[in-house]
C-alpha cells in the first residue's frame, strides 16, 4: 500500500471518529427525541414518509424496509412508505410539473395531519425536499430533518433536525446512517413490548 492510500483510508477514518464522538455528545438526546415522535404518531395510526435523493433516497428505503419489515425484532409492521420507490409517479411528475414537485405531489396526495415527513437533505437546501416539508408543515404533519449542514433552510423548517455536520456529505450520510438505525432500533423496541 502506497502512501497516499493510506493517508487517505486513515483520514476518513479519523474523521468519522470525529463525528461519532460529536454525535455522543450532542445527538443522543435529539434521537431519543425523535424516535418518541415516530412512535407517538405510529401508535396513533399516522405514517412515516421518507424522501430523499441520490444516497439519501437509498436511505428512505432502508428506513420503511426496517420499519414495515422488521429490524432486529419479531413485532407487526409499521406504517412507512418511503416516496423515492414509484418512478411512474416520480417520472410522471417530473415531466409534467418539475422535479422540484416530484415529493410535494406526493405528499399531497398521501400526508395527513398526525403524519410525519422524515427529510433527507445532507445539503438542506435541495428545492424539491424543501416544497414537500413546507406542504407536510401545512398539511398538519411533523417534519423531521436529517441533514448535514448546520443552520440550513430545512433545519428551520423542520419541528425538530438532526444534523451530522460535515462538509464531507459521505462522513454526515455515515452518520445519518448510524442515527437512524438507533431510531428504528427504539421504535421496534417499543412495539415489541407492547
Amino acid at each position: 500500500m502506497n502512501k497516499e492510500t493510506k493517508k487517505l483510508i486513515t483520514e476518513s477514518v479519523e474523521s468519522h471518529r470525529k463525528m461519532t464522538d460529536e454525535f455522543l455528545k450532542s445527538g443522543i438526546e435529539k434521537i431519543a427525541a425523535i424516535s418518541e415522535i415516530i412512535i407517538e404518531s405510529l401508535e396513533h395510526n399516522g405514517t412515516i414518509y421518507i424522501c430523499g435523493n441520490g444516497g439519501s433516497a437509498a436511505d428512505a428505503q432502508h428506513i420503511a424496509s426496517e420499519l414495515v419489515g422488521r429490524f432486529q425484532r419479531e413485532r407487526k409492521g409499521l406504517a412507512a412508505v418511503a416516496l423515492t420507490t414509484d418512478t411512474s409517479i416520480m417520472t410522471s411528475v417530473a415531466n409534467d410539473y418539475t422535479f422540484e414537485h416530484i415529493f410535494s405531489r406526493q405528499v399531497q396526495a398521501l400526508a395527513e395531519h398526525g403524519d410525519i415527513l422524515w427529510t433527507f437533505s445532507t445539503s438542506g437546501t435541495s428545492p424539491n425536499i424543501l416544497a414537500a416539508a413546507k406542504l407536510a408543515k401545512e398539511i398538519g404533519a411533523t417534519v423531521l430533518a436529517f441533514t448535514g449542514r448546520s443552520g440550513s433552510e430545512l433545519e428551520n423548517i423542520a419541528d425538530i433536525c438532526f444534523c451530522a455536520d460535515s462538509n464531507t456529505t459521505a462522513r454526515s450520510q455515515e452518520i445519518h446512517q448510524l442515527a437512524y438505525h438507533i431510531i428504528c432500533d427504539l421504535v421496534e423496541k417499543h412495539f415489541t413490548n407492547n
